[in-house]
C-alpha cells in the first residue's frame, strides 16, 4: 500500500487502511471558496479561481459533516506519536480547527503562510488576502511527536538575512513562513497548457513540513493529493507515501510527476543534524587519556587554574569535591545553580587554553 497513488474516495480508501499506520499526513481539503460569477483582472482578462466541482458544498452544515468525516478517518489511521498538517484559508480554517478539537486533535502550532506574490484583490473592495493558515497537531496531548528541531532552524531563511545565513547565523524557525506560490516549471498543466490544478501547494512548503515533522522512511499519507505535491517531496525526503485522489487526471499526471522525482540524501533528508552524539562522562575521557587527572582546569581568561581535576571525574575546588557544572556557577559566582561545564571549562594543551568541548568532541572522534 506504500509508494503509490490510490484513485478514490479519501475517506473510503482510508477508512481501508490499518488503524494506527502513518506517521504523518498533510492534508489540503476543498477549502468551500464560496466563489459565485466571473472574475476579471484590471485589464479585463478573466480570473482562473478555484471554481472546481470537488469544491462546492451546499450549507455550511454539508461542509462541517464532510470535514469531521475525513478528519476522523485520519484520526484512526494516524500512529499514537504521528502529527497531521492541515492547511486552508480564513473561509474554512476556523470551521477545520474547532472539529479537530471536538475529535481529540492536540494543537501543536498554527502556521501562517505569508505569500511572497499573493493574488490582487482586484476589486478592491477588502484587504489583500495575502496568506493561509496551517494548524500542526497530534492524536493526544502526551503524543512523542516527531520535531526536527535543528532541521527546523537550518531551513528558516524566514527571519535570517541572505547575508547573516550564508555567515552561518541560524535563528529558531517561527510560526510565520515567508514562501511564493506555485508558479514558473513547478506548476503542472494539462495539454492545452492551462493550469492542471487551481490551489497546486509550492514544494517548498511540503518539503519543510515533512522534513521537520517526520522521519526518513516514515509513511506520510495525503488524503487529497491533487498534483502529488506532497507524494514529490515525500520520496524526494526519503519517506513513504500514499497519495489518495479521486480525479483520475491528477493521478495520471501526478503519476508522471512522480516518476521524475529522485531521492536526496541530505542533513535535511536524514535529520542529521539532529542525530545526538554519542553520550560520554569525564571520567570515561580521563580513562582513555584525554583528561589527565590532577591538571588544571581554566576559565577562558584566567592565567591560573581555578581547579584541579579528580579521578573520579569531579572538580576539586576549595577543599571541595563537585561535579564541574555546579563548580563552574559557584565559581564564577553567579546565581545559576549549575553551567554547563563544556561551555565554560579549558585545559592547557601546547601551552594554551582549549575547550573541554573540543576535547570531547575529539574523543567522540576516536570513538
Amino acid at each position: 500500500m506504500e509508494n503509490k497513488i490510490i484513485n478514490g474516495n479519501s475517506i473510503e480508501e482510508m477508512n481501508k487502511l490499518p488503524e494506527g499506520s502513518v506517521d504523518l499526513i498533510f492534508a489540503d481539503p476543498p477549502y468551500w471558496m464560496r466563489v459565485d460569477g466571473s472574475l476579471k483582472r484590471y485589464e479585463g482578462t478573466a480570473f482562473d479561481g478555484c471554481m472546481d466541482k470537488w469544491d462546492r458544498f451546499e450549507t455550511l452544515a454539508e461542509y462541517e459533516a464532510f470535514t469531521r468525516e475525513w478528519l476522523t478517518a485520519c484520526y484512526r489511521i494516524l500512529k499514537p506519536n504521528g502529527s497531521i498538517w492541515v492547511i486552508g484559508g480564513m473561509q474554512c480554517i476556523y470551521t477545520i480547527g474547532s472539529i479537530m478539537q471536538q475529535i481529540g486533535y492536540w494543537l501543536i502550532n498554527d502556521v501562517v503562510w505569508y505569500k511572497k506574490n499573493p493574488t490582487p484583490n482586484f476589486r478592491g473592495s477588502r484587504l489583500n488576502n495575502s496568506h493561509e493558515t496551517l494548524i500542526w497537531a497530534t492524536k493526544s496531548r502526551d503524543a512523542k511527536f516527531t520535531f526536527n528541531y535543528k532541521t527546523a532552524k537550518e531551513l528558516n531563511t524566514d527571519t535570517v538575512t541572505e547575508e547573516e545565513y550564508s555567515e552561518g547565523v541560524r535563528k529558531q524557525l517561527g510560526s510565520v513562513w515567508k514562501m511564493a506560490t506555485c508558479t514558473g516549471s513547478e506548476r503542472l498543466r494539462d495539454k492545452s497548457d492551462n493550469k492542471l490544478h487551481t490551489t497546486q501547494k509550492p514544494e517548498e512548503l511540503l518539503y519543510r513540513i515533512i522534513a521537520i515533522s517526520s522521519k526518513y522512511g516514515d509513511v506520510v499519507l495525503d488524503p487529497f493529493g491533487g498534483t502529488m505535491t506532497t507524494g514529490a517531496m515525500a520520496k524526494k525526503l526519503g519517506r513513504r507515501y500514499i497519495m489518495i485522489e479521486r480525479e483520475k487526471k491528477y493521478c495520471e499526471y501526478g503519476k508522471r510527476r512522480l516518476e521524475r522525482i529522485k531521492e536526496e540524501n541530505s542533513d535535511i533528508a536524514r535529520a542529521r543534524l539532529d542525530e545526538k552524539p554519542v553520550r560520554v562522562s569525564v571520567k570515561d575521557m580521563i580513562k582513555n587519556g584525554f583528561l589527565v587527572e590532577g591538571e588544571g582546569f581554566y576559565f577562558k581568561n584566567s592565567r591560573e587554574a581555578v581547579a584541579k581535576l579528580d579521578k573520579s571525574g569531579k572538580l576539586l575546588w576549595n577543599d571541595q569535591l563537585l561535579d564541574m557544572h555546579l563548580c563552574a556557577a559557584m565559581a564564577k559566582g553567579v546565581k545559576a545553580k549549575r553551567l554547563n561545564g563544556f561551555d565554560h571549562w579549558y585545559v592547557l594543551r601546547d601551552g594554551k587554553l582549549k575547550s573541554i568541548a573540543d576535547v570531547r568532541e575529539e574523543y567522540r572522534a576516536s570513538l
